[in-house]
């Protein structure tokens, strides 16, 4: 039986190991495994146990054949700007307008990741491939994408978060690595139909699961944390 300590050590080296994992290899992942983490993630609360979740996984040719549509839409945005009105989120995850500290550190992690892979703010070719490697996974043999009925609120998104960790954490104790994308939201009329999705289905982001590419540098970059006395408030 596990003790107290090797328990705490487990859960916590699962939280802190965790990284957005942008190369993996070809070693594939049975979908035993994959349920196995979708049941443990299952746990996850949710308000008035809603359980507002879909869960759609590519392997194969389904993933594959999703790469090449999202990529080649992605191509033909490049090759025309005005495309990209028809690629529209179906929600904001990002603000409309940005302030300061997230524009800082939104900043701050663009240019981290870029400064890493010798990527300059003139490179515009190599910033396109970069990018692009959202929509080919990373390479990791598994895709999900995850689906919300959008008369949920607000609050079913706050849940919908906390299962997708419990999925990250779940693959991290086994030893797997991920990387949940928004970049897959604005291809969602790409995707909805890929996958199968009803109509009343929203995208809510994607995930890429595998086994990280321990050689590949772009594994080794660390996003930085604020120390907890700057965002925890003590009320006495």
């Amino acid at each position: 039986m596990s003790t107290p300590s090797e328990n705490i050590a487990a859960v916590d080296h699962a939280i802190t190991s965790r990284m957005s994992a942008r190369a993996f290899t070809q070693q594939p992942v049975s979908r035993e495994l994959i349920t196995e983490i979708l049941q443990v993630a299952s746990r996850a609360p949710s308000g008035t146990n809603t359980q507002p979740w879909q869960v759609y996984v590519l392997q194969g040719e389904s993933r594959d054949s999703l790469v090449d549509k999202v990529c080649a839409a992605h191509e033909a945005i490049r090759a025309n700007p005005e495309l990209a009105q028809q690629y529209q989120e179906q929600y904001d995850y990002y603000p409309k307008q940005w302030i300061s500290p997230f524009i800082d550190r939104r900043r701050e992690n663009g240019w981290g990741l870029y400064g890493l892979l010798g990527i300059g703010k003139a490179d515009k070719e190599q910033m396109h491939l970069q990018s692009q490697r959202n929509f080919k996974f990373f390479d990791a043999p598994v895709g999900l994408m995850f689906t919300i009925n959008p008369v949920m609120g607000r609050g079913s998104m706050f849940d919908y978060g906390m299962f997708v960790q419990n999925i990250m954490l779940a693959a991290r104790a086994r030893g797997l690595h991920t990387c949940p994308q928004a970049a897959w939201n604005s291809f969602h009329s790409i995707i909805l139909p890929h996958i199968g999705a009803g109509e009343g289905e929203m995208l809510v982001c994607g995930l890429s699961l595998g086994w990280a590419d321990e050689s590949d540098k772009v594994n080794t970059f660390t996003t930085p944390r604020v120390p907890v006395a700057e965002f925890t408030h003590w009320v006495d």
